[in-house]
């Protein structure tokens, strides 16, 4: 990883965040790519990807809880990383910080939502699979 006036460069497979860790900032991606990953029981199942523009570890800024997925560069990656207090300063001086931040914020819970939705649909699904299985003595 190297850093200059821009932000910090990433090279594929670096990983910004490590799922466990203690957040303390979060990341603008200025470009390329980063993955999303989440492990359990040694497996890691893929979460998204977010690309140049996006917000990362966010969350980190507003409380200070472990990451709950690890974040690694697909791509050579720039960002620029934001700890609360330069979040805090740069709300000062630019409000529409917080509204972008705030709109992102929104969406990921809208798509959250849908998410649960349909794996709710899904469980239900197969709960109503199996009573009928059970019912007919198999």
């Amino acid at each position: 990883m190297e850093q200059n006036t821009l932000g910090k460069l990433y090279q594929p497979g670096d990983v910004l965040i490590k799922q466990g860790d203690v957040g303390e900032c979060m990341f603008v991606i200025q470009e390329g790519q980063i993955a999303l990953v989440r492990e359990e029981n040694g497996q890691e199942t893929f979460l998204g990807v977010r690309s140049a523009g996006e917000f990362l570890g966010e969350m980190a800024i507003f409380e200070k809880e472990v990451q709950h997925a690890t974040a690694r560069a697909l791509s050579q990656v720039r960002v620029l990383t934001i700890d609360r207090k330069n979040f805090q300063r740069r709300i000062h001086e630019d409000p529409s910080l917080a509204y972008r931040l705030f709109q992102l914020m929104s969406r990921r819970i809208r798509e959250l939502s849908q998410e649960m939705t349909m794996l709710k649909q899904e469980l239900d699904r197969l709960t109503e699979r199996r009573s009928e299985r059970d019912a007919e003595g198999g």
